[in-house]
């Protein structure tokens, strides 16, 4: 694909409709959720988990409880013959009775807020203990991270609080026998989250057309002198919580360290950015506040053709090779061989999987061997920075579905598979990127991308 197939002009806006409403988990989904967890527990040989949880890392313990802490820490702690504790404060305590997996609550005043009341007569190490935990046993660690560097042994290394991991360890009372688990639940090849059914792509569909319909709708409103604050009461909806801080700035960002949207008006000339994410996906766009290139800065004025249709290039290469049973390795050196990093300063991963979280992880990596399956949840997440230019971005988010998986989306919810039948055809029709018809766009906003963000009507196309 050459530069010259990218080109910028009028086009038809995109079919940006989100949900309703939102599509609860079913208890045959819940089901699953710990059927797969426990099989895993015996492939590894591990007695018991334990999951911890906190108000930004909640989701591995999410997708057995089906619901996050709010505020307070806790832990769930799981046998492999099935049986389950629940270790709450002072304010989740009566979770115990609405989690979607039988469990055995256990009231840990330690996970509540500071100077809340102490009221048990037992130590931490004793409450603990409550949990079935004995010397011996084999005990897998599940906090949030993988820890996947070379340089040292990653199983040792563990992402929950010191006073959790030493108790674990002293009631085991043997070197070695607790080690890092998370990858049960989100390693790039064989977690159990990465793959998702019919319910789940549903439940998940809701957040990320929502987070695309509100992000086409700040868009839409972005005027000169309107300010950050006003541009982003746009983006919040249905007060469903967000999965990532969202960014509406215009001009130079973080001044004062502030990261959230300030009081500042746009200027033409600005450049722009914008990020929502709910649960299922997050929409993000990056561009100026210009109508036409002569209203860009003066050394600025080539981003179209430096920046932007490069960028576009590769995120149109991205959507038509992403697909059933393609190497993800692969898809990486093809991104390396449109935008090098070397010229385009991208670090991180070109797009990974997204659930719950934003970022759960990633099977985008150099020469990796992990091959894409029916079920994933996926986000096209290309981050480029050019020295001298604002950056481009159009990042959304797609589900890979074969054709029994999409089958059962279309008979039982076929309001969402309506609405991806409309991004789809949109893709192919108007954008003319040939996606396969196992891609679902879960966005209005996928492969959709205004470089100059005053203009409404103009958009970058192949």
């Amino acid at each position: 694909m050459k530069e010259g197939n990218i080109n910028y002009g009028i086009i038809p806006q995109p079919p940006v409709t989100a949900a309703s409403v939102p599509v609860d988990l079913t208890a045959a989904t819940m089901k699953e959720h710990k059927n797969k967890i426990l099989d895993r527990m015996r492939e590894q040989n591990y007695d018991a988990l334990v999951i911890y949880a906190d108000r930004e890392h909640g989701t591995n313990y999410g997708y057995l409880t089906g619901f996050e802490p709010r505020f307070e820490e806790s832990l769930l702690v799981l046998h492999r013959d099935g049986k389950a504790y629940l270790m709450l404060g002072n304010e989740s305590l009566k979770m115990d009775q609405y989690a979607r997996l039988p469990v055995v609550g256990i009231h840990v005043p330690h996970f509540s807020l500071p100077n809340q009341p102490m009221r048990t007569s037992r130590t931490w190490l004793e409450l603990l203990e409550q949990t079935g935990i004995r010397p011996g046993m084999r005990i897998g660690a599940v906090g949030w991270k993988l820890f996947t560097g070379k340089l040292e042994d990653n199983s040792q290394m563990f992402d929950l609080p010191y006073y959790i991991l030493d108790g674990i360890k002293r009631l085991c009372q043997e070197s070695g026998c607790v080690s890092n688990a998370t990858r049960l639940f989100i390693d790039p090849a064989y977690g159990v989250r990465i793959q998702m059914n019919a319910n789940e792509i549903a439940h998940y569909e809701y957040g990320a057309s929502l987070a695309g319909h509100c992000i086409y709708r700040t868009l839409n409103e972005l005027a000169e002198g309107k300010t950050e604050l006003e541009l982003a009461d746009h983006l919040a909806v249905d007060g469903q919580p967000f999965s990532v801080q969202t960014i509406c700035a215009t001009g130079e960002r973080y001044t004062n360290a502030v990261v959230s949207p300030r009081n500042k008006a746009v200027q033409v000339g600005d450049r722009v950015t914008m990020t929502m994410g709910l649960r299922g996906g997050l929409t993000h766009r990056c561009g100026y506040a210009v109508s036409c290139t002569e209203q860009m800065p003066e050394k600025e004025k080539d981003y179209l053709e430096k920046v932007a249709k490069p960028y576009y290039r590769a995120l149109v290469v991205w959507y038509s090779h992403v697909g059933i049973g393609v190497n993800a390795g692969k898809l990486y050196e093809q991104i390396e061989r449109t935008i090098p990093r070397s010229a385009y300063g991208w670090e991180l991963n070109p797009g990974h999987y997204t659930a719950g979280e934003e970022w759960m992880s990633s099977p985008f990596y150099e020469n990796s061997p992990v091959l894409l399956k029916s079920g994933m949840l996926l986000q096209m997440d290309i981050i480029i920075e050019v020295d001298g230019y604002g950056s481009a971005n159009a990042e959304d988010g797609i589900a890979l579905a074969d054709e029994e998986l999409r089958k059962e989306l279309r008979e039982t919810y076929p309001d969402v598979w309506e609405r991806i039948q409309s991004r789809q055809a949109y893709m192919r029709d108007i954008l003319h990127i040939p996606v396969r018809d196992e891609v679902l766009p879960m966005s209005g906003l996928c492969g959709y991308f205004r470089p100059y963000m005053l203009d409404k009507e103009r958009a970058l196309y192949l």
